[in-house]
């Protein structure tokens, strides 16, 4: 059996949606992790992807953050929100909001957690601290299913760059978020469950960066960086046949300034 499994933050799945439409008709994944929907669960395009054939977990709460799993092999065990996933509490907020950043599902025979990891801001920020506990809780989530033996993966943006290669420039951001120790040691915790990181091949140039800011030109240039991940768990890495960064859905007018990294497993 061949399940192609891909993970894409689309920067708004309303201003996105003619283009996520070609693309699923063009790609034909069977399973695709969503990042920063920028809309609620109900508000999520339903029935355009299911006239595809389709079937939707959406987690989102309005115009900031939200995910979700799209699969056309099954949707089952549905479970939106870390099970210890702590919450931001914002300047001048009362009361932490717990953000719409993971939603799991089972599609078929694998299990993946799409996520969308918190940014960060700056080092020092109450949002770093945040963004560190949210990684740990996350962990702690996906340990039982990380050691088990049914393929898993969690897939998403994780807003790390797992190491020194994986950014244009490293001077570039030097004292910034992304690359921190602190960030990269939250990321081989992670990896210590019992995942590794499923690293895809570039269509263009030598590195598979993922993301390329909208910005001086960043994307004709590949000032980019990886930071779309697919971390797999033993069964999951055994069976990748490819893995590739789609670039080519990155190019052109109103597309999300991240690429599709896309897999597929021969299960």
């Amino acid at each position: 059996m061949t399940v192609r499994i891909a993970t894409w933050n689309i920067n708004s799945i309303t201003a996105r949606l003619p283009k996520f439409l070609e693309w699923l008709e063009g790609a034909r994944p069977d399973v695709v992790c969503l990042q920063e929907l920028k809309c609620s669960t109900e508000a999520f395009p339903h029935d355009a992807v299911k006239e595809l054939g389709y079937e939707t977990a959406a987690h989102g709460t309005g115009r900031w953050n939200g995910v979700a799993v799209v699969s056309r092999i099954g949707l089952d065990d549905v479970v939106r929100g870390l099970p210890s996933q702590p919450g931001y509490l914002a300047d001048g907020a009362m009361i932490p909001e717990v953000e719409p950043r993971a939603v799991a599902a089972t599609c078929g025979p694998v299990r993946v957690w799409s996520v969308y990891v918190p940014n960060g801001r700056e080092v020092g920020h109450a949002h770093y601290a945040y963004k560190l506990e949210w990684l740990e809780a996350l962990r702690a989530s996906v340990a039982d299913d990380a050691a088990g033996g049914r393929p898993f993966a969690v897939l998403g943006d994780f807003n790390v760059a797992p190491a020194d290669e994986d950014v244009w420039d490293r001077s570039v951001f030097e004292g910034s978020t992304h690359v921190t120790p602190a960030e990269r040691d939250a990321l081989a915790a992670l990896r210590a469950t019992g995942l590794s990181d499923v690293v895809p091949r570039p269509l263009k140039y030598d590195h598979p960066y993922t993301y390329w800011d909208y910005r001086q030109l960043a994307f004709p240039k590949n000032n980019g960086m990886r930071i779309d991940l697919v971390y797999g768990n033993r069964p999951f890495a055994d069976a990748v046949s490819d893995a590739y960064v789609d670039r080519e859905a990155r190019k052109g007018k109103g597309t999300s300034d991240h690429a599709p990294v896309v897999v597929d497993l021969d299960l």
